[in-house]
Order: structure tokens, then sequence, then C-alpha cells
């Protein structure tokens, strides 16, 4: 049998990893060969918690998507981290794509200085 949390332990996990990736936290996005293709930063406080459900916040101040950056590599985007403004990582195992992921862009195929977008960004407790 499969360990079951309660949402309210699963709320307090979540607001611990906020507050573990900190006031300048980066979101990392790679290849499936572990190369990194872009970094983007963080909001001053990373998301917002909904139960299980962290919904990273918006660092555009308003603009397309919730956070954009330029690619510093070409490749396909399939997995991304969160850091902490030191590198440190806090999650790790994100999975990338158009759809149906945790991380949903605009494109995940990318080309070296190419502008991207994520257009949604949670991450869901077990």
């Amino acid at each position: 049998m499969s360990v079951i949390y309660s949402t309210a332990a699963k709320t307090a996990r979540m607001n611990a990893v906020v507050s573990t990736i900190g006031t300048s936290g980066k979101l990392k996005l790679f290849n499936s060969a572990d190369a990194l293709l872009a970094t983007f930063n963080l909001a001053a406080t990373a998301g917002t918690v909904s139960g299980a459900v962290l919904t990273l916040s918006d660092a555009n101040g308003g603009a397309d998507g919730i956070l954009s950056t330029t690619a510093s590599s070409a490749g396909t985007a399939t997995k991304a981290s969160i850091t902490t403004s030191a590198d440190a990582d806090v999650i790790t195992g994100l999975t990338v794509g158009t759809s149906g992921t945790d991380l949903v862009l605009d494109n995940n195929v990318l080309a070296s200085g190419q502008a991207i977008t994520i257009n949604s960004a949670t991450i869901t407790h077990a």
C-alpha cells in the first residue's frame, strides 16, 4: 500500500518547498542528455500553494506567460529543475512539453537565442 498524506500535510510540504527556493530561485530547462538549455529567474516568491499544488508565480509583471527568457543552447527541452539562487537543487525531474506536463512551454524545441515562454507551471505533491 502506498503512503497517503493528508491535504494539510501536502500543503505544509509544498509551502516548505517555496520557502526552500527562497527569493531568487531559478528554473532550469535541460534536454534528455542533461545539457542546460535555458535558465529562468523566478519571482521573489516562487509561487503559491493551494492544497497539494504549487503554481509558479508570474515573474514578468503581467507579460505573456508566467516566465520568459532566451535559450542559451539549442535542443529539445524534456525536463527541468528548480534551484535556489546558489544553484542548490530543490526540485528535479519536472516534465517539460507543450501540453500535459509540469511545465507547459510555447515551444520546447529550442534554438540558441530563441525567446522561450512558460505558459503554465504547476507542481503537484505526490
